[in-house]
C-alpha cells in the first residue's frame, strides 16, 4: 500500500512540477519586462531575426495552401452550391485557421529551435553565468526581447500569409476552376467580417509568445554540452508545436463559442 502511494506521489510530482516551474518562469519574464531600458535596444535585432527573416517561410506555405484550399473547396461543394462559395471557403479557412496554425507550426521549428540552440549554447559555454557575474539579468537582456519580438512579429508574418493565401486561392480559381474574378470576390465579401482577421492575428500573437517562452526556457535549462543543446532544441520544437494546437483549441472555445455570422 505504501509503495503504491509513493508511486502515485512521484507520478503526480512528475506531472505537476514542470507546470509550476513553467509558471514561475513566465512570472519572472513579466517582472523582468519592467526593465524597459535593458530589452528595448535588443528588440529590433530579434524582430529582424525572428520575424522578417521568417517571411519567406510564411509566404511559401501560404502560396500552396491557397491553391490546395481552392481545389478542395471546389471538389467539396461541386455543383451543389454557386461557384462563388469557393471564395468564401478560401477566405474563412485561410484567415481563421490555416494561415495562423500552419505558419505558427513552421515558425515553431525555426524560431523555437533558434532560440533554444542560441541560449543553450550560451548556457553550456558559461556566457550566461558571466552575465550574472556582471550583475546583468539574463531575463531582461536575453528572454524578454525575444518574447516581445516573437509576439509582435508572428502576427505580421501571418498577416502576409493570409494575403498570399487569398491571392493564390484566387489565381487557382481563375486558372484551374474557371471561376471568374467577380465570382471569387463576391464569395470573399459576402461573409467577410473584420473579426476573421482579428481572430487570426490575436491567435498568432499568442503562438509567438508561447514559442519564444518555450524556446527560452529550454535554452536556459540546457545541460550536457553539444548533445544537451540538440536535446533542448528538439524539446523546444516539439513542445511549441503541441502548445500551438492547445492554444488553437483554447481560442476556439473561448472566442468562437456562441458566435455566429450576422
Amino acid at each position: 500500500m505504501i509503495t503504491q502511494i509513493s508511486a502515485i506521489g512521484r507520478t503526480t510530482r512528475t506531472i505537476v512540477e514542470p507546470i509550476g516551474s513553467g509558471a514561475r518562469f513566465v512570472r519572472d519574464v513579466f517582472l523582468a519586462a519592467r526593465d524597459v531600458r535593458s530589452w528595448v535596444p535588443e528588440f529590433s535585432t530579434h524582430a529582424r531575426i525572428l520575424g522578417v527573416e521568417s517571411l519567406p517561410i510564411g509566404i511559401f506555405i501560404a502560396l500552396f495552401t491557397g491553391i490546395v484550399l481552392a481545389l478542395l473547396a471546389s471538389y467539396s461543394v461541386g455543383d451543389i452550391v454557386p461557384p462563388y462559395f469557393v471564395g468564401t471557403l478560401v477566405q474563412k479557412t485561410v484567415t481563421l485557421e490555416l494561415a495562423p496554425v500552419l505558419t505558427g507550426l513552421a515558425l515553431a521549428g525555426r524560431v523555437g529551435a533558434n532560440i533554444a540552440a542560441e541560449l543553450g549554447t550560451m548556457r553550456v559555454t558559461e556566457q550566461i553565468d558571466a552575465l550574472e557575474t556582471l550583475t546583468f539579468d539574463p531575463m531582461s537582456h536575453l528572454v524578454v526581447p525575444r518574447v516581445v519580438a516573437s509576439a509582435a512579429m508572428f502576427p505580421i508574418v501571418v498577416g502576409v500569409a493570409m494575403l498570399v493565401g487569398m491571392v493564390s486561392g484566387w489565381a487557382a480559381s481563375l486558372l484551374l476552376l474557371d471561376i471568374s474574378t467577380p465570382q471569387f470576390l463576391k464569395g470573399v465579401r459576402i461573409f467577410f467580417t473584420s473579426f476573421d482577421v482579428r481572430y487570426g492575428l490575436v491567435k498568432s500573437a499568442s503562438f509567438g509568445a508561447a514559442v519564444a517562452l518555450i524556446g527560452c526556457r529550454a535554452g536556459l535549462t540546457t545541460q550536457g554540452g553539444a548533445q544537451g543543446v540538440g536535446r533542448s532544441a528538439t524539446r523546444a520544437v516539439v513542445i511549441s508545436a503541441v502548445m500551438i494546437l492547445v492554444l488553437d483549441a483554447f481560442w476556439a472555445i473561448v472566442w468562437l463559442t456562441n458566435r455566429t455570422l450576422k
